[in-house]
């Protein structure tokens, strides 16, 4: 089975990383250039398969448990962010600690600090079990209640109405999370919602650049892990628009099948699938039939987030190691 004579594949524009992985994964990099292997790293710094086995064959070990931390140890926190405890507790036990965090998701850890001490409760909007929601409702000891959808809004208890928030994961559907927050609105007249939404640009931008693709496609292929938030959101975006939609995490996963008859494929990838993943689906899909190549016109990201202190370039050592590499 093969795709019809003559099919393309269009590349979706942006796609892959975004500023918090990049960022992300050259805190753990330099880490490991600066203090040697091992470095320890709280839960999977991305939820992509391959940089984290490239991570750990460079020196980095995943664990969810500080336990599993030896004494005097390097830590970096995943781009996901942290509860409160878990940042108490790496301090208590004495590690030198990096905070990959994405700031986006920072900003939201913020923004939760600061409403509640003016007495504020909150609703979050997110997927129960995310690494991203247990660190953001592990801001407070208690105070924030999760909504996974609209039904879920009409059985959260409140202690009172008056003084609530909004916040939300920063990989949701953004159409999703709009349904979910006007239900929170008509059933909580008074909440405040975020000044700027807290879906980030790069979730927002990739989404945004699937509902351009799926109209041009026959089908939408997503280079995506599938513990990935924002790469699944990919799929249901062009499976909503009623384009077939598959994500895969690897060349290997894609079957022949479902080219059969297809005259466009439409490429895209989650904010933490890395280039060199894109470039062996797009190799794969040329192997079953695609004879070109095209980019959609799309947002050009130029957006870039510094490194913690202590791995920055213009620190001493850092500058001296970027000289050796």
């Amino acid at each position: 089975m093969t795709m019809t004579v003559g099919g393309e594949i269009i590349l979706a524009e942006p796609r892959g990383f975004c500023a918090g992985v990049d960022r992300a994964i050259e805190i753990v990099e330099r880490a490991i250039s600066k203090f040697g292997r091992p470095i320890y790293v709280r839960h999977e710094i991305v939820h992509n398969t391959y940089v984290v086995n490239d991570l750990k064959s460079k020196g980095a070990i995943f664990i969810e448990d500080l336990n599993d931390v030896p004494p005097g140890a390097t830590l970096v926190f995943s781009a996901h962010g942290v509860p409160k405890s878990v940042e108490r507790e790496a301090e208590r036990r004495g590690f030198r600690v990096f905070d990959a965090t994405c700031p986006l998701v920072t900003k939201v850890h913020v923004e939760v600090a600061k409403l509640a001490k003016e007495g504020y409760e909150f609703i979050m909007i997110g997927h129960k079990g995310h690494p991203e929601v247990e660190g953001t409702m592990g801001q407070l000891d208690s105070g924030i209640h999760l909504v996974e959808d609209v039904e879920d809004v009409a059985h959260i208890q409140p202690t009172q109405s008056s003084k609530l928030a909004v916040v939300t994961q920063t990989t949701l559907s953004v159409d999703d999370a709009a349904d979910i927050a006007a239900a929170v609105k008509a059933r909580f007249p008074l909440v405040r919602e975020p000044k700027q939404q807290d879906i980030c640009y790069a979730t927002q931008n990739r989404q945004d650049a699937v509902k351009l693709l799926s109209g041009q496609v026959d089908i939408v292929i997503v280079v995506g892990s599938p513990t990935s938030s924002n790469s699944n959101r990919l799929r249901e975006v062009a499976r909503k628009l009623g384009t077939d939609a598959y994500m895969v995490d690897n060349a290997d996963e894609l079957q022949a099948a479902w080219f059969d008859g297809k005259l466009r494929v439409g490429l895209t990838a989650g904010a933490s699938a890395p280039d060199i993943l894109v470039q062996q689906v797009m190799e794969r899909i040329k192997s079953l039939g695609a004879i070109a190549v095209r980019k959609m016109d799309g947002i050009e990201e130029t957006i870039k987030f510094p490194l913690p202190k202590g791995l920055r370039s213009d620190d001493p050592l850092a500058a001296q190691l970027d000289h050796l590499h």
